[in-house]
């Protein structure tokens, strides 16, 4: 093994005077190789050597990754052409948009209650927040724990419309674009359908809550 190792380094030296670098960013390129177009675009790897390095590295000869656990296995090539067993984590972290302070049923996340915090992409389920754009604004349903992902069922759009508000009814069809009160039979949140009755007609109909105190007839 080291012979292999000094003949490695021989040839790389004759092409460049020093190409010694960091552990990290060698572990970091190959565990990139190995998950290639599976990396999600804003992930970043977070790596933790275990059996830190002798000496200045130059390559690695063998790398061995499993990247669902991260953990990896590898053979780093010294200066020296001494060849020596590293192992570690080399962990995949995603940008997280999670709450800086506990927030309560009904609180209205500000951009003030948030932090982004980079975290394993094993902790990242389908249903965790990760954009903050999206959950600034957002009504809070369930409690949200300080430094602890968003679940997407935690937060709902806020509440527009509680029932016996008067609201705006508009109506367009792309010719016509009519507008009447009305007063709502129900609570919606933005974007949820809302029965409501109109106050000219005196009939009952459903729209959609595009606002505060206004509702949208959809044909």
């Amino acid at each position: 093994m080291k012979r292999l190792g000094a003949i490695l380094l021989g040839v790389m030296l004759l092409a460049e005077p020093s190409l010694a670098a960091p552990v990290g960013v060698l572990v970091e390129e190959r565990a990139r190789s190995d998950y290639a177009d599976s990396l999600p675009p804003e992930g970043e790897f977070e790596v933790t050597v275990k059996d830190a390095p002798k000496g200045e590295v130059v390559t690695l000869a063998e790398f061995w990754m499993d990247p669902r656990s991260g953990k990896f296995l590898a053979n780093a090539v010294l200066e020296t052409g001494d060849v020596q067993r590293i192992g570690g984590l080399a962990l995949i972290t995603l940008p997280v948009p999670v709450p800086t302070r506990r927030l309560l049923p009904d609180d209205i996340i500000t951009e003030d209650d948030l932090t982004v915090m980079r975290l394993p992409v094993g902790r990242v389920g389908a249903y965790v927040e990760t954009e903050i754009d999206e959950v600034i604004g957002k009504q809070v349903r369930r409690v949200l724990t300080p430094g602890r992902p968003i679940q997407t069922q935690s937060i709902i759009h806020p509440l527009v419309i509680s029932r016996g508000d008067r609201v705006e009814i508009s109506f367009s069809d792309g010719l016509l674009d009519l507008r009447s009160p009305g007063r709502a039979l129900s609570d919606a949140h933005e974007g949820q359908e809302v029965r409501i009755v109109n106050l000219i007609s005196n009939k009952t109909v459903t729209g959609i809550a595009t606002g505060e105190g206004t509702v949208e007839i959809v044909q």
